[in-house]
Parts: C-alpha cells; structure tokens; sequence
C-alpha cells in the first residue's frame, strides 16, 4: 500500500453562489426585507434611494419635477401662455393627478385580499377585535370563502365569545364586493341581497326564500320541485334563477385573483405587486424593467470607501497606514467586502430576471399585442437556451414573481410558460355561444376544439380547465 496524489476536477457551490441563487428567488417584496436587514447589521452598505419624474425620467428634487414641472409632453392649453404662473397648490395637484400614468404608483397603490380586509376591518372595528378579524382573514381562500375553520373553531382558538367571532365574520361579509368570506355559496348569495335590499334595489319576490331554502334543487335546476315546494309558479322561479345568475357574483373575490382577466374594486385596480413591468415605448416597442432598479440603488458607505482606500494605499506605498487598530482595520475590510458581495449579487439578480423577460418578450410578442389567444407554448429550458442560463436558474428567477403587461394587468411569470389559458379562453368563449337550451358536454367541447380550432385535448382535460373556469357542467347549465 502506497499514497499516490492524483490531479481529480470537482464542482463545487460556492458561497458566493448560493447567497446569489438565494436572492434570485425572492419576490420583490422579500428582497426589500433582506436589504432592510442587511441594511441593519451592515455599517458599510448605504441606501441611495432614487426617484425619478414618471413624466420625463429626471430625478426628483422633492414631489416637484424642476426639468418638466409635471408638463412634460403635454402641449400649453388654447390661449393660455406657455408659461403660465406656478402655484404650490396646483403643482401638488398636477403631480398627483400624474401619479396614475405611472405604471410604478399604480402597481404599489395594489391590495391583495388580505390586506384589503384588513383596513377594512380595523376601521370598522374596535381594536379588542383585531386578532380575531386577522385569525378568520388568514382563513379566507382566493375564492373568497373561509376555509378550514368553522366560527366555533376560531372563538376557541382566539379565546374570545362566540359572539364576538360572529360580529368580526358579519363585518368581513359586509365589506365590498359583499360576500367574501362566507361560509358556503349560499351564505354568500344571501349576504348579497340583503345589502342589496339595504340599498333599496328591486329583486324578485321569491329570490331570496329559494336561495336560503331550496339552493340545492336551484343548483339542479329542479323548478318545478322548487315551484311546488314553495307554491310558486315555474315561471316566477325561472324569474328568480335569472336575477341570481346575472346580479349576483358567488366568487366575489375573483377580483384579487392574479389571473389575466383583472377586476376592480371601487373603481380602482386591486391585485398583486409587480417585480417586472413591460411597456410600450414611443416606437411601439417593448421595454423590460425590472422594478426595484427604479426604486432604489445600494452602494458602499462613502466613509467606509475612503477608509478603504487609504488602507490600501498605505500598504502599496509602505506608508503608516491610518491610525487604527487591527481589530479595526478587519472590521472595515471585512463590512466593505461584504456589502461589495452583497450589492454584485443584487445586480446579477436585476440583470438576470431582465435577461429573462427579454427573451419572453420575444417570444410571446403577439400576446402581449393582442391577447391571450396568440399566447404561444414555450418552455424555461427553451427560454434558458436562447440565454446559455440552466432551465434551472430560469424557473428560480420567475418562480413567485408577476409582471406588469401592457394592458395593465399583473400576471404571474408562468402564464408565459403555458398554453393552457389560451385554450381555456376558447373554452370559455364555445359556452358562451353555445344553445342555452341544450348546453355542449364536455366531449362536444373535445370534438369542437378539434374541428374549429385544432386543438387537441382529451374530454378529463376538458373538464379540468372548465372547473378552473368555474364554469357548471353541461347538466347543470341546462335551462329547464
């Protein structure tokens, strides 16, 4: 037995790497808690917040915009001189009023559900209820119903009276678009026409008895059950069926949902916070950029730069370096390398999901032009390969994230990666034309997409991506 050294090439992960990998992951508002963070423990890494006129792009000295003044591309009005006297009242007007052309005020001004609820809540609450009002939101799902507990539950686990829960729960249900976070259907339904009865609208007379006491034969469409049940006539019923379906919304959260369709609430946009927005530039051109780059920039702490810098220039010249201890000299170097590391791993990050979205941008050019139809199927490896990136890498840049597109809908990264949204939208569209007298079974749909648009799906697909729709099937759609 002998020892022999052997030249052998390994891979390894370096630490540089997995703290770069780490922060591509994140969304854009966990990166903004790291950077709070390191921002804390690190004396060497500074914040230089940047803001820019949405208008003209020059930094802003305050809310006012001294290059353009808020008229940038804006033509004087008919007789009024060019320049017309500056008031301090009308510029903070004017800058407010340009607020919402900027796709970066928009996209921060959105809730989610959550926290929609929320404020809600803690107006329309005394503070003690506060704890219960969050524990039954936590519980609330994208649908917009309260999931997994019962009251009872939530009264037990917040030690609080029964009766308190059930006020919180009211009060959550009370909140526009009126019905989230019911129980069931039902409850939501009868949630809606009670606040609509508040406001004095018309319904029919039985609407609300055949919701709270025959809602399973009305899912059915049993009416003549419901019709002699409730000594009504049938046509009365079809009259009511008629009211619920076009008045009333049992998915009353499906305006937070951050599907393509978007929703308001109010009159104002509600969703998700985009990481990446694409615009139109003047030459209808598509232009990538990555949110946080114009929210802020890191550099070194300009101290601690200088402090650097005559360290260094001491020990090449063979000087006395500054007065200082060893223990000092380390922790300066020590803090600089690490917010030098921190920031490179920041800027790979903007660089790479940039890089990323570019590619998506060119490939799926015509949807971003016109729509969910022309979304065409492409793959992370195939994005991954046009940039020489692993398909690896690609999923962890997009995973969690969403951009802001043209139309002005935040939608997440994977409805790039999928074809699936557009056959949904030629699902949708083949039952809404269909005869309301004899709805198409999901077979049909299979043989209409095959012979109208080509596509090809099997009937369980069919009927998974009609489910996703929310959309009954054909015997319950049927009108009797």
């Amino acid at each position: 037995m002998d020892l022999k050294l052997l030249p052998q090439q390994q891979l390894k992960v370096t630490p540089k790497q997995i703290a770069a990998n780490y922060i591509l992951q994140l969304s854009s508002m966990e990166l903004q808690d790291v950077i709070n963070a390191e921002l804390q423990d690190n004396p060497a890494l500074d914040l230089e917040e940047t803001q820019v006129c949405p208008l003209c792009g020059e930094p802003l000295q305050g809310r006012i915009c001294l290059n353009c003044f808020g008229l940038a591309n804006k033509p004087p009005r008919g007789d009024e001189p060019e320049t017309e006297p500056l008031e301090g009242t009308s510029l903070l007007q004017r800058d407010d009023e340009e607020d919402e052309f900027d796709p970066i005020v928009r996209a921060e001004a959105e809730q989610t559900l959550a926290e929609y609820l929320s404020w809600n809540v803690r107006v329309m609450l005394p503070s003690r209820l506060h704890p219960a009002a969050e524990y039954l939101i936590g519980n609330i799902n994208d649908n917009g119903r309260l999931e997994g507990v019962t009251l009872e539950d939530a009264a037990r686990v917040m030690k609080v009276p029964l009766s308190d829960v059930e006020r919180v729960h009211r009060t959550i249900m009370s909140i526009e678009p009126w019905g989230i976070g019911a129980r069931d259907t039902r409850e939501c339904l009868l949630v809606q026409m009670e606040h609509l009865e508040e406001i004095g609208e018309a319904m029919p007379v039985h609407a609300k008895q055949i919701v709270a006491e025959q809602f399973r034969a009305l899912g059915e469409h049993k009416f003549g059950d419901i019709a002699q049940a409730l000594r009504i006539t049938r046509e009365e019923v079809q009259e009511a069926w008629d009211y619920i379906k076009e008045s009333l919304n049992p998915y009353p959260a499906n305006a937070f949902a951050a599907g393509p369709d978007g929703a308001s609430i109010g009159g104002r946009e509600v969703g998700l916070r985009p990481d990446v927005i694409i615009i139109k530039n003047e030459t209808d051109e598509f232009k990538v950029e990555v949110i946080e780059s114009r929210r802020f920039s890191l550099r070194v702490n300009p101290v601690y730069r200088q402090l650097v810098g005559q360290l260094q220039t001491a020990r090449r010249e063979g000087t006395t370096p500054v007065p200082m201890s060893d223990q000092e000299r380390q922790h300066i170097r020590d803090y600089v390398t690490r917010a030098k590391f921190f920031i490179d791993n920041i800027n790979q990050r903007r660089q790479t999901i940039a890089r990323i979205t570019e590619v998506i941008v060119e490939c799926q050019r015509e949807f971003l032009a016109l729509g969910i139809q022309q979304l065409r199927p492409l793959t992370r490896a195939e994005v991954g390969e046009r940039i020489g990136m692993h398909e690896s890498t690609v999923s962890r840049a997009t995973a969690g994230k969403f951009v802001l597109i043209p139309s002005g809908q935040v939608v997440p990264f994977s409805v790039f990666f999928t074809a699936s949204l557009g056959v949904k939208d030629v699902i949708k569209q083949i039952i809404e034309n269909e005869d309301r007298s004899r709805p198409y079974s999901d077979q049909e749909i299979v043989e209409k997409l095959r012979n109208d648009s080509g596509i090809r799906l099997a009937r369980r697909t069919v009927a998974k991506y009609r489910e996703e729709l929310s959309i009954l099937p054909a015997r319950l759609r049927k009108h009797s």
